[in-house]
């Protein structure tokens, strides 16, 4: 560890942030927006987002082997705007993702199955407003796996509301991805002092694999 780095975390260590949260089975797995407006440098993408996405294949592959409930997220809007809201004055491109709008589909790669519940949201938390808590809760899960974009936006707004809702947040760090790397870092960093276990995909892959039975 650097010099600089060191000095970053003194104050932490020093005021008892960044304890360990280990992860507790049974687990869960939420993907948060890999939409193909995220996967598009020209719209809403760029950065490690693309990388994110092929290591997410590996996840959700493992996380369906497992047996784990798992969600998506996608950014939907109505077709004539009126649920407009502060997301979108603050970044009015978002109005484009509308139910039917190719930007807002889930990447082939990790296109649901049957049984995967499919969260449509207009703010950053695929929590705020939507049935994902109980979804979970009902399914019995404890640790939520977490993979995304952006890091800095709605995969760090899912993973407080997460927490909030009394799911342990656990991030795959080289599943989340940003259009840019240096709020990418520093959400990671400080989602792991404050709200969040981080593991790589490895490390991810390597746990006891743990499967929930699902309520009718």
């Amino acid at each position: 560890m650097t010099g600089a780095a060191n000095e970053t975390l003194t104050p932490y260590r020093k005021q008892g942030f960044g304890q360990t949260l280990e992860p507790i089975p049974p687990y869960g797995l939420l993907i948060v927006d890999f939409v193909n407006g995220f996967a598009d440098p020209e719209m809403f993408g760029g950065g490690n987002i693309r990388p994110a996405i092929a290591r997410t294949e590996s996840l959700l592959a493992h996380a369906r082997r497992a047996g784990w409930p798992v969600a998506h997220s996608r950014i939907v809007y109505a077709d004539d705007d009126s649920d407009a809201n502060i997301f979108s004055a603050k970044v009015p491109n978002l109005l484009k993702l509308k139910e039917a709008s190719p930007a807002s589909q889930i990447v082939d790669e990790l296109a649901p199955v049957a049984g995967e519940m499919v969260v449509r949201k207009t703010v950053p938390s695929a929590f705020f407003g939507t049935m994902l808590a109980p979804w979970l809760a009902q399914r019995g899960v404890i640790s939520l796996f977490v993979a995304g974009a952006v890091t800095s936006g709605c995969v760090r707004a899912s993973v407080v509301d997460a927490m909030s809702h009394g799911f342990r947040p656990i991030v795959v760090s080289d599943c989340v991805g940003d259009r840019a790397l240096e709020p990418h870092n520093a959400n990671l960093f400080d989602m792991e002092q404050k709200n969040a276990c981080l593991l790589t995909l490895s490390e991810a892959l390597e746990l006891p694999v743990s499967a929930t039975t699902a309520v009718a």
